[in-house]
Formats: structure tokens, C-alpha cells, sequence
């Protein structure tokens, strides 16, 4: 049962909309209503501007991370089965994803996931990083790189030193990261996709 209860705190968590609250609260501005209405960091900062993106990014990455960290003290604790963090990351990114606060629409996993892998294995969370701003470079597509990055730490899930759990919980999660591009994927590959102009 105390198992189930952490799971459902998960999900909760993960359901917070940074980016709305952060929006409304210190901007006035829903950024559901603009750009591409998503709840994310890159839309975040393309609607608010650099800062508000940065901030929305970082409380997003927070999610995943803290609920493997508080998650792992709590099992260490009450003896609770060592897969229950990873499932609740899980939930965690599904909330982020479908948040029960926001009508079930919200971001697409980036910061998130990116927090679950720093969380999970630092150098391979370092590893995506890398592919995705190489990528990035390239082709000056957030989507694309994002896609790219985590499709990287999938191919090297199968030899990360977690369960067998910890493995379909990551693999999860970067799959529901690739579902949830898979509009951007296309406006890409018709060359619609919006492109950064930093880089």
C-alpha cells in the first residue's frame, strides 16, 4: 500500500504544469495559448523569454530527479521493494505528460526524462546531452535532437547495472518522450518544424 501511495504522489508531481504556473503567476500569460501550446521549457522560453524557459526546464528535470532520490530514501527506509523508484519515476514523466491538473495536456518529457536519467546514471544523461546539442547544431531542431538524445540512452539501456524493472521503466519513458514528438517528426520531415535561431 505504501508502495501505491508513492506512486500516486508521483504522478501528482509529475502533474504540476510549471511552465502554467509560472506563466500565470508572474507573467499573466496562459502559454497554452501561444506558440505551440505546449507546457514545456522550449515553448516556455519562446513565449516568456529565456529566463521564464531556463526555469521551466529546470522545476521540469526536478520531477524524475527527486522522486528517484526521495523515493530510494523511502524504500531504504521501510524496506519497500527497490524497484517502487523507478516505477514512480515512470508515473512521474506519464504526469508531466498527462497532468491531471492541466485537462490532461501537458509537456513532452524532455526535462523530465533528462532528470530521470541524471537520476538513473549521470554519464548517460551526460551522453544525451552531447548527441543532442551535436544534433542540435546540426540541424537546429529541439525536437529532433531530443528524439535523437534519448534514442541514444535506449540503445544503451540493456547494459545500464539496473533490474530488469529499472530497464523497462527507462525504456517506458523514452518511448513515451519519441510518441509524444511524433507531430514534431513530421512537421521535420516536411520541413515545417519550427527552427532555434541561438545556435
Amino acid at each position: 500500500m505504501i508502495s501505491i501511495f508513492l506512486i500516486i504522489l508521483a504522478y501528482l508531481y509529475g502533474s504540476i504544469p510549471f511552465a502554467l504556473v509560472i506563466g500565470r503567476l508572474f507573467y499573466k500569460t496562459d502559454v497554452r495559448n501561444y506558440g505551440s501550446g505546449n507546457l514545456g521549457g522550449t515553448n516556455t522560453g519562446r513565449v516568456l523569454g529565456k529566463k521564464a524557459g531556463v526555469l521551466v526546464i529546470i522545476l521540469d528535470a526536478s520531477k524524475a530527479l527527486l522522486v528517484m532520490f526521495l523515493t530510494r530514501y523511502f524504500c531504504s527506509l521501510l524496506s519497500l521493494n527497490e524497484d517502487t523508484p523507478y516505477i514512480c519515476a515512470l508515473f512521474c514523466v506519464i504526469g508531466h505528460c498527462y497532468p491531471v491538473f492541466a485537462n490532461f495536456k501537458g509537456g513532452k518529457a524532455v526535462s523530465t526524462a533528462i532528470g530521470y536519467f541524471i537520476a538513473v546514471n549521470p554519464l548517460g544523461a551526460i551522453l544525451a546531452l552531447v548527441v543532442f546539442f551535436i544534433v542540435l547544431k546540426i540541424s537546429k531542431y529541439v525536437s529532433l535532437s531530443s528524439v535523437l538524445a534519448s534514442l541514444s540512452v535506449l540503445v544503451a539501456t540493456p547494459f545500464l547495472d539496473i533490474s530488469l524493472i529499472g530497464k523497462l521503466a527507462t525504456a517506458g519513458i523514452i518511448l513515451l518522450l519519441v510518441y509524444r514528438h511524433c507531430e514534431n517528426l513530421k512537421r521535420v520531415k516536411q520541413g515545417t518544424e519550427s527552427k532555434i535561431s541561438w545556435m
